[in-house]
């Protein structure tokens, strides 16, 4: 684990909260957001301290690598240690259980959560010709793409943004390698890059990963400082959403690099705010799969996870899971 500040302390003697946050454009973007956005909301200041993991010293596939909690680990570490303050994960990062010492302390408002399509001469999924070569990181994303029957040749890849991008449009050293790619559309819009998607996936056709869109802050359970503020950063309906979501995840004893997708929405209902939430699991060869869907009132989240998946688990999603492993 590498630890690098990136500022000093403030010349007024003002505290400092230190924001652990990987080194990708994407992870920066991310926790820069969440710096200004705590710095606005309480008028403390942030650096941030670079933290290189172990998923982004690799190139091989997240799921060789024991899924995307390769990249909480150092983070967790350098927070226990006392060398940050916090951290900044993609919520859809994080393992299911929780990790003792720390505290999910907020959940900012979710980006738009579903998947996007970036494909060469602006093709859309229905328009690409069968046989056309497909780059995904996620193995979700790869069964419920197979799963659509349109002769697509799915392959994994792994990347940053603009790594994956580039293997559609080509780089000064030759044309791109894929037909197209499949990223989450938040990453995108928070990199500023949304003009570059052909098409944005329906979730009737590609059911989001769990508490994609949504970030996650942790601190340390006993900073009760750092907790008060991060606290006013709290978006309880996403806070919601993807506590519904990930605990069908948790609950199908999956992790995050399964075949596993869940969506929860609020809506009105007649006694007020509902959640509606759906879930799938699906092949990783795309011959089969489970869907499944469910409401509840906004402060039944968790149950209403272990309900849907207990009625996947009912309908084989098990069985599905273990299918090409």
């Amino acid at each position: 684990m590498t630890a690098v500040r990136t500022s000093a302390e403030t010349a007024s003697g003002t505290a400092v909260l230190r924001l652990g946050t990987r080194a990708s454009m994407l992870a920066r973007t991310q926790s820069q957001t969440v710096a200004d956005a705590i710095t606005a909301a309480t008028g403390t200041p942030v650096e941030l301290v670079h933290i290189t993991t172990d998923g982004d010293r690799s190139q091989a596939a997240i799921a060789q690598l024991g899924g995307t909690g390769v990249f909480v680990t150092a983070l967790r570490e350098a927070l226990l240690a006392g060398e940050i303050d916090l951290a900044v994960h993609s919520y859809k990062d994080l393992p299911t259980a929780p990790a003792p010492g720390l505290i999910l302390a907020a959940v900012p408002p979710r980006e738009d959560p579903r998947d996007a399509l970036v494909a060469r001469d602006g093709l859309t999924l229905g328009e690409l010709p069968p046989g056309s070569t497909v780059g995904t990181g996620a193995p979700r994303r790869v069964a419920q793409l197979r799963a659509l029957g349109l002769g697509l040749d799915v392959v994994p890849i792994r990347g940053n943004v603009d790594t994956r991008l580039g293997r559609v449009a080509g780089s000064a050293t030759g044309p791109g390698d894929l037909d197209a790619v499949v990223l989450a559309r938040a990453g995108l819009s928070r990199l500023g890059r949304l003009a570059v998607i052909t098409e944005t996936l329906d979730p009737l056709q590609v059911l989001p990963a769990p508490a994609q869109g949504a970030l996650a802050v942790e601190c340390r359970t006993s900073d009760a400082r750092t907790r008060e503020l991060l606290g006013r950063l709290e978006d309880f309906r996403t806070r919601a959403c993807a506590l519904a979501e990930r605990t069908t995840l948790g609950t199908l004893e999956a992790g995050c690099s399964a075949p596993v997708a869940a969506y929860a929405e609020v809506a009105e209902g007649e006694h007020g705010p509902e959640l509606f939430l759906r879930a799938s699991v699906t092949a990783i060869d795309g011959s089969d799969g489970v869907r499944g869907s469910l409401s509840s009132p906004l402060d039944d989240a968790a149950a209403l996870g272990r309900r849907l998946a207990a009625e996947l688990l009912d309908r084989g999603a098990a069985e599905l899971m273990a299918v090409g492993r």
